[in-house]
């Protein structure tokens, strides 16, 4: 087998063949139902605190493309919510789908979405580094939100007008002066569950904070997420484009998810 990807020989229903842990008790996404959803008022409110200089770099991995930041010291932090301490951003990339009425990971009560933002924290108060943070069950907190197709949105743009710069595996470029503060919801009400990582090794040491409401991307702006290409510039005929790269919904196996909110 490829190494993975989301295409038929390598994708997630074959990901348990090199990564057994994708049949793990704490898998992530998950299909959130409402009514079983446990409203938790001990739940803190979410406390964001980004700083837009810590951008560095746009980088497309040949699975998505992410933004990275500099994690050096607590700049960008989320605390609050499930949270004990402050999570240091590390990074944010997307999920899609080959179409505009499907491609999110998570799903509300069986509804699909047609992308989602995961914006990935590490737990800097207990561990001093990500790659230590990345081994431990409370590691990573990771703030997802679900994108919807509706107006066009002028911090998405500000990411696609660099696609063409970072068109093929690999490829790089500089991107600064950016907070992922701009692509959230005027609400930050939440749900929030013990899951994992949605890609290999798929590493249960994320604590989810799903965010209840979604943000609008223009129909457009989406089919630039699917232009770019999962392959190198030096594969030729062989180039892929980026169309699909989301993970099915997981078994919950007896977990609770809790709401912020009633």
């Amino acid at each position: 087998m490829d190494k993975w990807g989301y295409a038929e020989h390598n994708g997630p229903a074959v990901w348990h063949e090199l990564f057994p842990l994708a049949n793990g008790e704490r898998q992530s996404p998950i299909n959130i139902i409402t009514k079983d959803a446990i409203y938790d008022p001990s739940l803190k409110p979410l406390h964001v605190d980004y700083d837009a200089s810590s951008a560095k770099v746009i980088i497309n991995s040949g699975h998505s493309f992410s933004v990275e930041f500099d994690d050096a010291e607590d700049k960008s932090v989320l605390s609050g919510g499930p949270l004990h301490g402050s999570y240091r951003l590390r990074q944010f990339h997307f999920h899609w789908g080959p179409s505009d009425d499907r491609g999110a990971e998570h799903k509300v009560d069986g509804k699909d979405y047609p992308a989602e933002l995961h914006i990935v924290h590490w737990n800097s108060e207990k561990y001093s580094t990500f790659v230590e943070a990345v081994f431990q069950p409370d590691g990573l907190g990771v703030l997802g939100v679900h994108l919807k197709i509706g107006d066009h949105n002028k911090s998405i743009e500000r990411i696609t007008d660099v696609l063409d710069a970072i068109n093929a595996k690999d490829k790089q470029s500089s991107f600064t002066n950016f907070t992922p503060s701009s692509l959230l919801p005027d609400r930050l009400d939440f749900w929030t569950y013990p899951g994992s990582l949605t890609v290999p090794p798929l590493l249960e040491t994320v604590t989810w904070i799903f965010l209840k409401e979604p943000i609008t991307v223009s129909s457009r702006q989406l089919s630039k997420f699917r232009s770019l290409l999962s392959t190198r510039e030096t594969d030729g005929d062989a180039s892929c484009c980026m169309e699909s790269n989301h993970r099915p919904v997981q078994p919950l196996k007896g977990r609770k998810v809790r709401a912020s909110f009633q």
